[in-house]
């Protein structure tokens, strides 16, 4: 293997993706969304290779308030090392491409992999730092309350909803990682001698498009003052009545009630064969989404919801059952819904 060259496609994508590194350099990497009924236009926090973007200074003010600590760039070393780091990997993924060596892309596959690793352990260390190494003299303190955001995802932190997500950088990151896995496996697989190459742009458009179809299958947080519904268009307000339709392809459709979602599965813009997963928002826990078929619907007048579908969704007969008193209805199905 020591002198075998890897092809000139590869070289080229391996060119690109340390192109693309220089690039994060510019770019946030991460970021980290907070909505709350006080703030229904949200807080956004970038993290970027060296610095920390957005309403940094009015979330370092609402922190103050639980005793957690501010957040200031000169506090992490992460923001000192990171960028050279980056720049690090990007001249080795350009040396890689330019003497062509396979077993250097094997390293180089194992080097960046073992990178991506240790950068996600030492953002939850610092994630779980931040939300537990509170000030016990704060103005509000919840005993037992913990504030450490989602690594990745949703998170209910109080009255604030948390969203941790790549952002554009992070995005880079994850598609250079794909190239190179096509890349390696592209090589391997020819160092067999297999009876069919496989071409080595279609291997790395398929693993991107597996990443990002898998990720992309679950249903995603209702932004409630952001998200519109697809149905009527209008801002969705009310978190309670939510619901969300999956398609196979990835794609989530949006409503803000039981009338939207029905009237939109009517005009069969999605058809049937083409849905994943169908999900209504818990009435009780509104950053829960229920899948439809293990959901229980109560329609009831006194719901009113924002389309005046009203119904609502709880995960099981004793939560409907304990809000019969104050909401008094009838339980309905959804097969019954859609007729």
């Amino acid at each position: 293997m020591k002198n075998i060259r890897i092809t000139t496609e590869v070289r080229a994508l391996l060119l690109i993706c340390g192109l693309g590194l220089i690039a994060v350099l510019f770019t946030p990497i991460w970021r980290i969304d907070l909505d709350a009924p006080q703030y229904p236009e949200g807080l956004q926090m970038f993290i970027h290779a060296n610095k920390l973007s957005g309403n940094v200074d009015i979330i370092n003010g609402l922190n103050h308030y639980i005793g957690m600590k501010t957040l200031h760039a000169d506090d992490f070393v992460e923001f000192k090392v990171l960028p050279g780091i980056i720049i690090f990997y990007a001249l080795l993924f350009l040396t890689v491409a330019y003497f062509a060596r396979r077993k250097w892309m094997y390293l180089l596959f194992v080097l960046f992999v073992a990178f991506g690793i240790l950068a996600m352990v030492d953002f939850w260390r610092w994630e779980y730092d931040y939300g537990h190494n509170l000030n016990p003299n704060a103005a509000i303190i919840v005993p037992g309350m913990a504030y450490q955001p989602p690594l990745i995802g949703f998170k209910q932190l109080l009255n604030f909803g948390a969203y941790s997500i790549p952002a554009t950088g992070g995005f880079i990151f994850i598609a250079v990682g794909v190239i190179l896995l096509g890349c390696v496996i592209y090589e391997w697989k020819k160092g067999k001698t297999l009876a069919t190459k496989t071409n080595i742009l279609a291997v790395s458009a398929g693993f991107f498009f597996l990443l990002i179809t898998g990720c992309n299958t679950q249903p995603l947080p209702i932004q409630i003052g952001k998200d519109n519904c697809d149905f009527c268009k209008m801002t969705i307000s009310d978190n309670r009545f939510g619901a969300e339709i999956v398609t196979k392809k990835g794609k989530t459709f949006k409503f803000d009630d039981e009338h939207c979602i029905i009237g939109f599965i009517n005009l069969k813009t999605v058809t049937p064969q083409d849905i994943a997963a169908i999900y209504f928002t818990n009435f009780l826990h509104p950053h829960d989404l229920i899948k439809v078929e293990d959901a229980i619907f109560l329609q009831s007048p006194t719901l009113r919801s924002p389309m005046n579908g009203n119904i609502a969704a709880f995960n099981n007969e004793d939560s409907l059952i304990n809000a019969l008193p104050k909401f008094r209805g009838n339980k309905i199905s959804w097969e019954d819904m859609q007729k």
